[in-house]
């Protein structure tokens, strides 16, 4: 369609765009019919030609833009209606409602919005009595059961559901919107009653009930009290013995009684107990007949009223025995017959509730928490229990014909219950762990009886669930558990997982109980050599080491040994831990043993052309060295780097990874001069050397010199942000040892002229290098600031890199380059560079900046800008104050949004904030808003 004048918006006009809409085949066309369509209804002349498109003779489409446009006229127009024309507007639309009550569902909805729409702009004041006067004006001697009386009564209930939706997702003013709330809840009791009389007609058809329930549920958005739903409430039970209803009936009744607001009807509360429990004959049959749907359904209900008013439920002590019947009922639900979730999906709702009931019971005063203790262990004992029922597998012919979405969710079903176990050990303590572990000693030694492997697991899995967690080391039955272990025939691949999950949640206990070692290392060792399990005993093993690496000194040989024999790529994490714990003067021999199959076959490989079948092992292996040296610490560090001071420790000079390191030296040069262009090789060598630093720490000094020329060599053939993660550790560990000034300069002064290049030649394909680059400069401006001083380091040319960062849309490329300009900022003072790029190029940093701020950039990072705003306020406030007015001066910058009085305010908060970060955030997020013209929206309410 070509362009046309406002006069032409008429209603052929209109039908021949919605055709072209509709059913031209060029997408470019259909584009140009939505842009003149949209204009159209924005146009005044769309109050008189929508109605024409209502008419009985229109197709629904026609009809649905017609209705459609009513609606967007109403609710984003309503200003241009003329003085007078109201009460016309309102007969003709109530009467347009009437007309296509037994039309198009979609039209009809879309009318009963506009008239919904049109209530919202009138109530109360203009129109007190408009609910009154819409159920006056639908009602129909017809009955339901005819087709004209049941289509009225439909159109009604369509326009009561839709009036407080209309509310919800409108905009409008908070005090508006409670204004209209408390206005539509007066009318609820009108409302109520008609609603109730259509749930009590035995001749009521079913649509007409389901929209009566919909109904309910909208209106229930306006906290409707409890004490005034009663009645309707009593109809929506009765609905649940009915199948075509029951779904709804479900859905509207946890919708009221889930109402947080209903705490204040203690007593309707405890009317709704007595209706929920008569549900426990239709639940029984439901479970017996395998009937999913029902049970899951009224278990939805019970725990909707357990969990949502406990507290007040448990304050009624005069009515304990209505609780406790709906505790019990819950129970049942809980131990629903069955596997989750293949033969029922009822079970993991009531999880929750019990820590609800345990947190209430817990929480009241002395003497009603004694009384329900009383009434309540013994029902947590019992949860105990059928939780570890649920938690066994099933049958292994019937486990392998689950698929594996069954699996899975099976599998998070088990987290679940293991976190509920946890919290209940809180409430019950070492009494727990005596009740597991009598029952698994049964289990194990009553020959009478034979155990399943199920029933063994899921005890084992209960230990394993509180001693992950829980401190058990004052608990007198682990050592008896200790001794049941092996014991027990792992003939199953999930109990074998089990005992060694157990294992391992047991190694702090074992730290502490050395002489217990024997009795477990055997079984986790046997375990290492089936492939099933490897990930099981290797997370056993490492704890192990980790825990009770200064015991192991008679066990080294042995898991030396099968660890050598079975190269699981995680078991070098374990031997770290081993071997850092071993004389020192073992510590290298063991260590070359270790390594040295390893180094032998990298030289293989190095020797042989480079290839896609050749590269898979030699990454591999750097993994398993990067894994052993991770977790090497002789210094009984922690694998986090903290903070350093500047000489903090002497290094040692012996130090073992050093030694294997500097004899495998020559061999990584070799591997990289092949594979220099192989992301994945080049971040193998950076991690192994990477993991090394953070674990040797000072250590590492022997090889700085040599690593920061590698680094150079590999950087230079092929740039890669692992390169520049890797210099930012050798920085913040040696950034303050004079003996290493020199190397580190040297490689930080080619990365950033290698850097520099991609910039010129176009960065835009390297986000992760980009940001790797703006942390590596953040670091060193942290650590060692006087590298600046240097003239080979061009902190100008870092500046303008920082400024074209600024474009790049991914998010951590836009924080680490906050982060950069916002310590470049600080050190304005002390680096005379610094200084003159700011005076030079501040008002293009600031530009920049207010660009991102004002639309370029996710508002997400606001924040982060505020942060570099903050730093320029504190360190330049006086050039602050003159390139902030200059770069906001052109109109339209940095948003069309944005008016000067605008800018002059942000500007002079700006200018008055140098001491709350806090409140230079606001102001930014502020700004940002304002730029997007989302100031006073619901989105700025979330933001």
């Amino acid at each position: 369609m070509e362009a046309v004048h406002a006069d032409e918006f008429t209603v052929e006009a209109v039908e021949r765009a919605l055709q072209q809409l509709y059913y031209d085949p060029d997408m470019e066309q259909k584009n140009v019919a939505q842009k003149w369509l949209t204009q159209a209804q924005a146009s005044p002349q769309a109050w008189h030609f929508c109605w024409a498109l209502l008419r009985p003779d229109k197709v629904p489409e026609i009809q649905f833009f017609g209705a459609s446009t009513l609606h967007a006229k109403i609710s984003r127009h309503w200003s241009e209606l003329p003085q007078g024309q109201l009460d016309s507007l309102r007969s003709q639309l109530i009467a347009q409602v009437g007309q296509l009550a037994s039309g198009s569902k979609m039209v009809l909805t879309r009318l009963c919005v506009a008239l919904a729409s049109l209530v919202l702009h009138v109530l109360p004041k203009t129109w007190p009595t408009a609910v009154p006067d819409l159920l006056c004006a639908f009602q129909t001697e017809e009955s339901v059961t005819e087709a004209g009386g049941q289509a009225r009564c439909l159109a009604l209930l369509e326009l009561l559901s839709v009036l407080p939706e209309e509310l919800q997702s409108s905009r409008i003013p908070a005090s508006r919107r409670s204004q209209l709330r408390s206005a539509l809840a007066v009318d609820w009791s009108s409302v109520c009653s008609l609603l109730q009389h259509l749930l009590q007609r035995p001749d009521a058809p079913s649509p007409v009930r389901e929209r009566v329930l919909r109904c309910v549920s909208s209106w229930l958005t306006l906290d409707i009290a409890l004490k005034d739903s009663e009645g309707l409430l009593e109809s929506c039970f009765a609905l649940l013995k009915e199948s075509e209803m029951f779904d709804t009936a479900v859905e509207t009744i946890v919708s009221i009684i889930s109402q947080p607001d209903c705490q204040r009807f203690a007593d309707s509360l405890l009317k709704v107990v007595p209706q929920v429990l008569d549900l426990q004959e239709q639940l029984k049959k439901a479970v017996q007949d395998g009937d999913m749907e029902t049970s899951h359904g009224i278990c939805r209900i019970a725990v909707a009223l357990g969990e949502t008013h406990c507290r007040t439920l448990l304050e009624q002590v005069d009515h304990w025995q209505g609780f406790q019947a709906l505790v019990s009922m819950i129970m049942s639900c809980t131990g629903t017959p069955g596997h989750y979730p293949v033969d029922e999906t009822s079970s993991s709702l009531t999880l929750t509730f019990w820590y609800t009931l345990q947190d209430d019971v817990t929480s009241l005063d002395a003497e009603r928490q004694t009384l329900y203790l009383q009434i309540y262990r013994p029902v947590y004992f019992q949860l105990v229990d059928v939780l570890l029922q649920k938690a066994c597998f099933p049958r292994d012919e019937e486990y392998a014909g689950w698929s594996a979405d069954d699996k899975e969710q099976f599998r998070t079903y088990r987290v679940d219950i293991s976190d509920t176990l946890m919290y209940v050990y809180e409430l019950l303590g070492p009494e727990l762990l005596r009740n597991l572990y009598d029952k698994l000693g049964t289990l194990l030694t009553d020959t009478t009886h034979p155990s399943s492997w199920q029933d063994i697991e899921a005890l084992l899995f209960g230990f394993q669930s509180i001693a992950e967690t829980v401190d058990v080391s004052y608990s007198d039955v682990i050592p008896g558990l200790i001794g049941l272990i092996p014991l027990i025939t792992a003939n199953n691949l999930q109990l074998a997982e089990t005992i060694m999950f157990t294992i391992g949640s047991l190694a702090e206990w074992l730290a502490d109980h050395s002489l217990m070692l024997a009795n477990v290392l055997p079984v986790v060792l046997h375990g290492l050599s089936k492939p099933d399990l490897s990930v099981a005993c290797v997370s056993a093993l490492k704890r192990i080491c980790r825990e009770c690496r200064h015991d192991l000194h008679l066990h080294t040989s042995d898991i030396m040994a099968v660890s050598q024999a079975v190269l699981v790529k995680d078991i070098h994490k374990a031997l770290g831990f081993l071997l850092s714990a071993l004389p020192r003067d073992e510590i290298l021999g063991k260590l070359l043993s270790l390594v040295t199959p390893h180094i032998q076959q990298l030289e293989k490989l190095a020797s042989e052309p480079p290839s896609s079948a050749n590269k898979l092992p030699v990454v591999h292996i750097l993994g398993l060295l990067s894994n052993l040296f991770s977790t090497f610490d002789l210094n009984k560090q922690s694998q986090r780097l903290e903070v350093m001071r500047p000489v903090q420790t002497q290094p040692h000079n012996d130090n073992p990874v050093v030694v294997v390191l500097q004899q495998a030296f020559p061999l990584i040069q070799t591997i990289l001069s092949k594979w220099l262009n192989e992301p994945d090789v080049v971040e193998a060598v950076c991690a192994v050397f990477e993991k090394s630093l953070k674990t040797l720490l000072h250590d590492f000094a022997p090889l700085v010199t040599q690593l920061c020329e590698l680094i150079g060599q590999m950087f230079g053939a092929y740039p890669q942000a692992s390169a520049l993660d890797l210099t930012r550790q050798l920085v913040h560990i040696f950034g303050c040892e004079k003996d290493l000034f020199s190397p580190i300069l040297a490689l930080l002064e080619l990365i950033t002229n290698i850097t520099m290049s991609i910039f010129h030649l176009g960065s835009r394909d390297h986000p992760d290098v980009v940001e790797s680059f703006m942390q590596l400069h953040a670091q060193v401006l942290r650590r060692k600031a006087d590298l600046y001083l240097s003239d080979r380091l061009d902190i100008k040319a870092v500046f303008y890199c920082g400024i074209l960062s600024f474009k790049f849309p991914e998010t951590p490329t836009l924080k680490a380059t906050c982060l950069l300009f916002t310590e470049l900022i600080s050190h304005c003072e002390e680096i005379p560079a610094v200084r003159e790029v700011l005076q030079e190029d501040g008002k293009l940093l600031l530009q920049t900046l207010l660009e991102a701020i004002g639309g370029q950039s996710p508002r997400s990072l606001a924040e982060h800008f505020a942060e570099v705003l903050f730093s320029v306020s504190r360190n330049c406030p006086s050039m602050l104050s003159v390139w902030l007015r200059e770069a906001l001066l052109p109109p339209g910058f940095p948003s069309s949004h944005l008016t000067t009085e605008h800018k002059e305010h942000f500007c002079q908060q700006i200018l008055r904030e140098q001491v709350s970060k806090r409140r230079m955030k606001d102001i930014v997020k502020e700004f940002a808003l304002l730029s997007r013209g989302l100031q006073g929206t619901e989105c700025a309410a979330n933001y």
